[in-house]
Parts: structure tokens; C-alpha cells; sequence
């Protein structure tokens, strides 16, 4: 599989997709949202995969869509019949779009966030599962400060991750916050050196490969993502059907086999 401006790579079960631009700061083309969206969906497919790990190259994240593009990018573009294909027809609705996809994606995705994540550079962040973030990284919406609104569902995302207060508070201002206060916030879930970001991110990430059960992953990752839209009955009715199936699965003889045997488990996600 050919990329020009991410890099692909498979290191056992983990997936590392870096967005590769640093002289642009990993600013959003055209080709790099698609292949992107590609490598996403090659992840997925693949069943060694386990767990995804999405970061930038150089010293930012993704500082947004690339003002050079922007200044041309037809109107229309934003709602373009290439960007809302359907990811996955047995998915919500809701995780079709342009970005809102990482929902859809059924392994969990670990964000490293090495530097500046600005405008779509934090919508991608906060699609993602994970966030992990350098100390030195930053964060802004971006949005007004470029006569633009609150794009692709970050209206609607940014409350859930960190409460309506400090939601308006960063759109409305577009003001930089640093990964000190992300963290106080609740934007991200740790903030480690620099040097060490990738290392703990893929670390997480094999965490998540070899000590859990895929499957009990998978599912769970489904249930976050639905419950915004369903009452605490609909969740209820969700995790008991489910319950039912983990029951009759290999990944819960084998949970329940590991432990009294005293080894390392050996999930098959099925």
C-alpha cells in the first residue's frame, strides 16, 4: 500500500499511521485526509491489527486544514460525496462523515499528540479513544479566528470531553491552551515527555493488544459511542443482549481460563 503523505506502518498488532507533512506542520490536504481515511480502514481490516496509534511527524500534531488548500477549497468540498461514503453500513449514521469516522473504526484508536493540534488537528484528537499528549503540545479550536464555525461535530464532541463551560470557552476564544491545562480539563488523558510519547503510546496500544480481550474491546468501544444516543434503558437492553453473546464467546472461556491457570491470555477476539 502506497501513501504520499502519511506513513503506514504494522509492528506486530499495532498500527502507527503518521501523518507525514512537517514542513506544513501536518496541515489537512485533500490527499492526506483520503489516505488517512485509507490506512484507517486498512487497520481495521486487518485482523493481526489490534490497536491503532495516530500521531504527527515533526513538531506538531496537525495545525488543520492547510490555508494554501483552504483558500481554494470549493464550498461545496465539505459535504463531497467522497468524504461521507459510508465507513461501515452496520455502524451508526452518526460515525459517516468526513472526520466522524474514528468512532465507526472497531479497535481503539491512541492519539499522540506531539505538538500543535489546531482546528481539525483537534477534531481528529477528539475522535480518536485515546489522547495522549508531549508536554509541549497545544491545543486550539482555531475556528473563529478564521471567520469559520464549529466544524464537524466539534460542537457537539468538545462538551462531552471536557463540559459545555470549557467547551465555549475554547471555541468561542480560540485561544491556545497548553498540555498542562488540556489535562486539568479532562482533553487529554496523560501528558508525558516529548521523547517518550511514542513509546507510551504504542505501549498503551500493546497493552491493549495482548492484556484484554479484543472482542470485550470492540464491543465496549461500540457501547461508548452509543450511549450518548440512547436512555439508560436502550444501554441497559444493549449490554445485556451483548452479555449474553460474551458469554458464549472464546474470549470469556479463555478470560476465565487464563486466570485460574495463572498465565497470559491468548484472545482470539471471536
Amino acid at each position: 500500500m502506497h501513501f504520499e503523505q502519511i506513513r503506514y506502518a504494522v509492528d506486530g498488532a499495532i498500527a502507527t499511521i503518521t501523518l507525514q507533512r512537517p514542513e506544513r506542520m501536518n496541515a489537512l490536504t485533500r490527499v492526506l485526509e483520503a489516505e488517512l481515511r485509507n490506512a484507517m480502514e486498512a487497520a481495521d481490516r486487518d485482523a493481526a491489527v489490534r490497536a491503532i496509534v495516530l500521531t504527527g511527524a515533526g513538531r506538531a500534531f496537525c495545525a488543520g486544514m492547510d490555508m494554501e488548500e483552504l483558500e481554494t477549497l470549493p464550498p461545496e468540498d465539505i459535504r463531497a460525496e467522497q468524504w461521507m461514503r459510508p465507513y461501515d453500513m452496520n455502524r451508526r449514521a452518526d460515525y459517516q462523515t468526513r472526520y466522524s469516522y474514528f468512532p465507526a473504526v472497531a479497535k481503539p484508536i491512541v492519539c499522540a499528540i506531539n505538538g500543535a493540534a489546531a482546528g481539525l488537528g483537534l477534531v481528529m484528537a477528539l475522535y480518536s479513544d485515546f489522547r495522549l499528549a508531549a508536554r509541549q503540545a497545544v491545543f486550539a479550536t482555531a475556528f473563529a479566528r478564521r471567520g469559520l464555525i464549529a466544524e464537524h461535530g466539534i460542537a457537539w464532541m468538545l462538551p462531552r470531553v471536557v463540559g459545555h463551560a470549557h467547551a465555549t470557552d475554547l471555541l468561542l476564544t480560540s485561544r491556545k491552551i497548553d498540555a498542562a491545562e488540556a489535562l486539568a480539563m479532562g482533553l487529554v488523558h496523560r501528558v508525558v515527555d516529548a521523547e517518550a510519547l511514542l513509546e507510551q503510546a504504542q505501549a498503551l496500544a500493546r497493552q491493549l493488544a495482548a492484556e484484554v480481550s479484543p472482542r470485550s474491546v470492540r464491543v465496549m468501544k461500540r457501547q461508548l459511542w452509543e450511549a450518548p444516543y440512547q436512555t439508560l434503558g436502550e444501554a441497559v437492553a444493549l449490554a445485556n443482549a451483548e452479555m449474553v453473546a460474551s458469554l458464549r464467546s472464546e474470549d470469556f472461556q479463555e478470560g476465565v481460563r487464563h486466570f485460574v491457570e495463572k498465565r497470559a491470555a491468548q484472545f482470539t477476539g471471536r
